[in-house]
């Protein structure tokens, strides 16, 4: 919510800036992603990437402000530079400081009524911010100030400092991603609307019922059941859908993925591309090269890149209780306010079969899961606590996995992918402190 300073404000802000982006630039607009301190409240979907490269609701932050400007720099954590500059070349390494910016937190959340307004507030004069309580969301910064806040300061007293005053519109409102579970709400709240306008924009054919692809011959199995009372289904080029599978809308899914026979993926499923889909999913989102392939249930959850959930694995998405799920986030208490809310789990996990993850739970980075997630389970750890067993994994197991994992989809592994595994080990240490670095023997 945009903070209210009164009538008289805005008259008194236009006569110390009238000058506004617009004007000054038209298309040649400069726009700046940042990362605030905030984003550590999105671990472990934020560990190894950066927040606008997040997915939710069938979008990356960063693809929707592409269409604002060709001109877009990223200021993001030191460990993830090499990767996001490899991953994204399209993005300027260096944010030009004699012309004003739009500044865009990364953690606001990929919505065509979150680009809508961002193009509406592209009038605003130079010196405007948009703040909630988690900081600054969005601000127009004149460019001789860019240099004051891009040395990695972004909190609300830097904007502020760089001449920045929080906007009185209290009528617009930025929908950001501050906590983990924003995530499953974005996207039960907005995959169908971010799908209609994807349609729209896209090259797509019906090949049903509000069933659109980019393969204009494209062919599901045998009895397959859509319903798109909710929403539609988009499948991007080399999609399959497996025989006796029931998908219903809103669902995304990226190029070369595979939903195997007798599958349900219902009620706002978004996947990136070349994941492995099966059994039941409803309402979450799976980043590429990500597996779930076997029977079990996956419901209100996020999943990371290079995840594997053994055959059988499940989560609880709702208490027994049937009241709202709180996680837990450095010992302190995060109240979602949602009845419905399952687990968030960070790159390259893993899951043995029948593995049960309880309602609410993070998983993190390079750890492997055995049996019962009742608790949050730490980066680079083998958890195993059914058994009684909880120790270390060395970063050098995460990299020859990580390159036996790239192997088997023809993804190169770069010196960038192998130093990003040392990073998030290094981020993590005083997490694991007193394990023992060792192989999980049962």
């Amino acid at each position: 919510m945009i903070g209210n300073h009164g009538s008289n404000f805005w008259t008194a802000f236009h006569r110390m800036s009238s000058r506004n982006i617009a004007a000054t630039h038209g298309e040649y607009l400069n726009i700046l992603l940042f990362e605030d301190k905030s984003v550590n409240n999105l671990v472990p979907a934020s560990s190894g990437r950066a927040a606008f490269t997040i997915s939710c609701a069938g979008y990356r932050l960063v693809d929707l402000v592409k269409e604002l400007s060709a001109t877009v720099s990223a200021a993001v954590r030191s460990h993830l530079v090499d990767v996001t500059h490899a991953d994204r070349p399209d993005l300027s390494q260096q944010t030009p400081s004699n012309e004003p910016c739009l500044c865009v937190n990364g953690r606001l959340a990929p919505t065509h009524a979150n680009l809508a307004l961002l193009k509406e507030y592209l009038s605003r004069p130079v010196g405007w911010m948009a703040t909630n309580d988690f900081g600054v969301l969005a601000a127009v910064v004149d460019g001789p100030q860019i240099d004051s806040i891009s040395d990695g300061d972004f909190s609300t007293e830097a904007f502020r400092a760089a001449g920045c005053q929080t906007a009185p519109d209290e009528s617009a409102q930025l929908d950001s991603i501050d906590q983990l579970h924003d995530l499953v709400r974005v996207q039960c709240a907005s995959l169908g609307v971010n799908l209609e306008q994807r349609i729209v924009r896209g090259s797509y054919h019906e090949v049903a019922d509000g069933v659109f692809s980019a393969d204009p011959g494209f062919v599901p199995g045998a009895h397959v059941v859509t319903c798109t009372r909710n929403g539609p289904i988009v499948l991007e080029s080399g999609c399959s859908i497996g025989p006796f599978s029931f998908l219903e809308g809103p669902v995304y899914l990226g190029s070369n993925c595979k939903v195997a026979e007798h599958s349900a993926i219902k009620d706002g499923v978004s996947a990136g591309t070349t994941c492995k889909l099966g059994g039941e999913i409803e309402a979450t989102i799976i980043e590429s090269f990500s597996n779930k392939q076997h029977h079990g249930f996956l419901g209100h959850s996020y999943l990371g890149s290079w995840i594997n959930l053994g055959a059988g694995t499940c989560n609880s998405d709702l208490k027994n209780t049937y009241g709202k799920v709180n996680m837990q986030r450095s010992g302190q208490k995060i109240a979602t306010g949602m009845q419905f809310v399952g687990c968030f789990i960070g790159d390259y996990a893993k899951t043995a079969i029948n593995t049960s993850i309880f309602t609410g739970k993070t998983i993190g980075a390079c750890s492997m899961v055995y049996g019962i997630a009742a608790n949050d389970v730490v980066a680079f750890t083998n958890d195993a606590r059914l058994l009684g067993k909880v120790t270390e994994i060395d970063p050098g197991v995460m990299i020859q996995t990580q390159a036996r994992m790239f192997a088997r989809r023809n993804v190169t592994q770069r010196e960038c992918d192998k130093a990003l595994i040392e990073a998030m080990f290094r981020l993590t240490a005083d997490q694991r402190d007193g394990l023992v670095s060792e192989p999980l023997v049962f």
